[in-house]
């Protein structure tokens, strides 16, 4: 009995034993459960609050990835997808010439394949063959063209990183959408194109477009085609630091106001723009003020080769004026005060530089930097003996100075500016700084005796100090002074010029005449400047077809463009036969 009675406290002692450890689990279990219902509360609680900023978002460069989720986080009802934009659908010859064969296995699938296209039969209806699917073209759903998307080209379509276009078509852009934009373009290192067809552009858009593109390195070209903006702010896209080359603003509705902001961009007496090529301003209401405003760009721009200003409303007045700035072209008050200033700063280089360390370190008493008035008396004084490798130079031009003191006395003033820098003559024709300095390199080198090697130094020294320079001001260029003006040669980077469909009339059409054999003789004399205007469209302006200005303008451009072929000189026998 007592063995009995042990072995059932034994077997209790196990049973509470087994109890304490499964309660223990349950508790453990419990505890688990009630640690994750409070961690799901708190995770929810954070969604929840609207208050918690979310973490800064940075782009990758994939423009899939962080248009997306940049598109997410702005709270957008819909957001836009990211497609390749559509091509032209190549033939099936095209495609087998692009695959050379490889083995005899290829071989034997395209024979399988060209026995097993033959078998759609079944879909005979009545006896007459279903028409195939279109090649040219790719059918879509009702309505689903006309849904937003981001149509994207790109280097490598394997990796989303290398987009180098960018296509946007008939839907607006505002400023959360523009302000994504700005975020994704940046770090986007392959674009070059952005193109933004009616996409409803304002002011602000094209600011915040304009702050953008400096930062877009490899951007060249832009495209805003069919956006009228009244605030006509396009000038922010050509700052001096956007990088574009080419800017494409047709049916923008840009009036006066917007070409005179336009072409105080391209250029002004203090500085112009270095980058834009191609500029498109075709289908505005642009009239003869607006072109004169951008005639007035045209004069200190030396980089623009191509401007297209058809379908506008020019008449004779801005064509007159373009044919000026095309030709020679008097300058203004104030454009002959800068020219003074050019030139005084570049015959004094030395003038902000300090002395050299030797000169720095004998005096003592007083700072480097400051130069002595002993120095400068010293150096005047010493002015005539130190030049024997000017005097060939100078006597010259101190020759003619008094030969045009006996002519014109107003004219010494303002040609010793010109002729202390320029070349012997330079008032011939209208020949650029960089030719002027080139002859003076000439010149100089050909000095006598030992004088020819001290005759070389300061007239490298200037051409290496005019190609340093970023902006060479055209004011600097030689000038004719003519009855009591003074004419400074125009505008000959420019190669192509649209004024067709205008309101250009038999005057205009004259002074562009005059313009094109001004700058055909100019040309001729140097080319250092530019080839001069090589092809121009007056198409469907104010003038009959059977116009004789109008074919003397066609018949003296014509050999000039580039895409002209001459017809072929045929025998004197064939052509009688």
């Amino acid at each position: 009995m007592d063995e009995d009675i042990e072995a059932l406290k034994s077997i209790s002692r196990a049973l509470d034993g087994v109890l304490r450890i499964a309660n223990r689990v349950k508790m453990g279990k419990k505890v688990e459960k009630s640690l994750k219902e409070k961690n799901q509360s708190a995770v929810s609680q954070d969604e929840d609050d609207p208050n918690k900023t979310p973490e800064p978002y940075n782009c990758t460069g994939n423009f899939q990835a962080d248009f997306t989720e940049l598109c997410k986080r702005n709270n957008m009802a819909v957001i836009p997808p990211v497609v390749h934009r559509a091509r032209p659908p190549t033939s099936q010859s095209q495609v087998e010439s692009s695959k050379p064969e490889k083995g005899k296995e290829k071989g034997k699938t395209s024979a399988q394949q060209q026995q097993a296209e033959p078998e759609p039969d079944p879909d005979m209806v009545e006896g007459e063959p279903v028409e195939p699917p279109p090649k040219t073209f790719v059918m879509k759903e009702k309505f689903e063209y006309f849904k937003p998307s981001v149509q994207v080209e790109m280097e490598n379509y394997d990796k989303p990183d290398t987009v180098t276009e960018i296509f946007i078509r008939g839907w607006k852009i505002d400023e959360t959408m523009m302000a994504t934009f700005a975020q994704c373009w940046p770090v986007m290192e392959k674009l070059h194109t952005i193109n933004l067809w009616n996409t409803g552009l304002t002011g602000e858009t094209i600011t915040m477009m304009a702050n953008c593109v400096p930062n877009i390195v490899n951007l060249r070209t832009l495209i805003l085609d069919g956006n009228c903006v009244a605030a006509e702010n396009w000038h922010e896209l050509i700052s001096e630091e956007s990088p574009l080359q080419n800017l494409s603003l047709r049916h923008c509705g840009i009036t006066d106001k917007g070409a005179q902001l336009l072409g105080a961009a391209l250029g002004t007496i203090k500085k112009a723009n270095m980058k834009l090529i191609s500029l498109n301003l075709a289908g505005n209401m642009i009239g003869d003020t607006g072109a004169e405003h951008i005639a007035m760009g045209l004069r200190m721009n030396r980089t623009l080769m191509s401007l297209s200003l058809a379908s506008n409303k020019i008449g004779d007045k801005g064509a007159i004026k373009l044919g000026e700035v095309l030709s020679r072209f008097p300058l203004s008050h104030e454009e002959v005060v800068e020219r003074r200033k050019q030139f005084s700063e570049k015959g004094s280089p030395d003038r902000n530089k300090s002395p050299p360390p030797s000169r720095r370190a004998d005096s003592k008493d007083r700072p480097g930097s400051v130069r002595s008035s002993s120095h400068a008396d010293r150096d005047k004084k010493a002015g005539k003996p130190s030049g024997k490798k000017k005097d060939g130079k100078g006597g010259k031009d101190a020759k003619e100075e008094e030969k045009h003191d006996k002519t014109k006395g107003g004219k010494k003033e303002k040609e010793e500016k010109g002729g202390q820098k320029k070349d012997k003559g330079s008032s011939v024709g209208g020949r650029s700084s960089g030719a002027s300095i080139a002859a003076d390199t000439k010149t100089a080198g050909k000095g006598k005796g030992k004088g020819k090697d001290k005759g070389k130094g300061p007239a490298v020294q200037e051409v290496e100090d005019a190609g340093a320079s970023d902006f060479v001001n055209p004011l600097t260029d030689a000038a004719d002074f003519i009855d009591g003006q003074l004419l400074v040669a125009g505008n000959r980077v420019l190669i192509n010029l649209n004024l067709s469909r205008n309101s250009i009339g038999e005057h205009g059409l004259a002074a562009l005449l005059k313009a094109m054999q001004y700058q055909t003789t100019l040309t001729h004399d140097s080319k250092s400047s530019g080839t001069g205007l090589m092809r121009i469209g007056v198409y469907k302006n104010k003038v009959s077809s059977d116009s004789e200005v109008l074919a003397k303008l066609t018949e003296f451009m014509m050999p000039k463009d580039p895409f002209y072929k001459p017809p072929p000189q045929t025998p004197d026998g064939d052509s009688n036969s």
